[in-house]
């Protein structure tokens, strides 16, 4: 029993440290903040690829998580890099590996894609 609670708390540590860094590396945007700038800005779409072909914010390019570390050349240093995903969990987690590797201007989307009320494209 002593374990699990010891599993529990350490868990929990775990996830607030991971949401309070998320929050200091990553800017969180309205729609009306993220539409005034995405379109001087790297949009990138962190979601899996049948997940972005359903549909997406106009203009983003497809950098699936899964994939980010192996695509990194194809993010810009010297540009403010916009991410998103369904809800905000899979951009934050971008944003970690982002801001590892130099990455400081990155933002996303508050609610994710399923918030978006702006142009979208799909190819389905």
């Amino acid at each position: 029993m002593e374990i699990i609670i010891i599993a529990l708390v350490a868990i929990i540590t775990y996830s607030l440290v991971m949401f309070f860094y998320q929050k200091r590396i990553l800017k969180t945007l309205t729609e009306d903040e993220f539409r005034a700038g995405y379109r001087k800005a790297q949009l990138i779409d962190v979601r899996e690829p049948n997940e972005y072909d359903g549909g997406h914010i106009l203009g983003a390019r497809n950098i699936p998580l899964t994939q980010l570390k192996m695509r990194i050349k194809e993010v810009r240093t010297d540009q403010p890099v916009y991410l998103y995903c369904q809800n905000t969990m899979r951009s934050g987690r971008a944003a970690q590996l982002l801001r590892r590797k130099g990455y400081k201007q990155l933002f996303t989307l508050k609610g994710g894609y399923k918030q978006w009320n702006g142009k979208i494209k799909s190819k389905k």
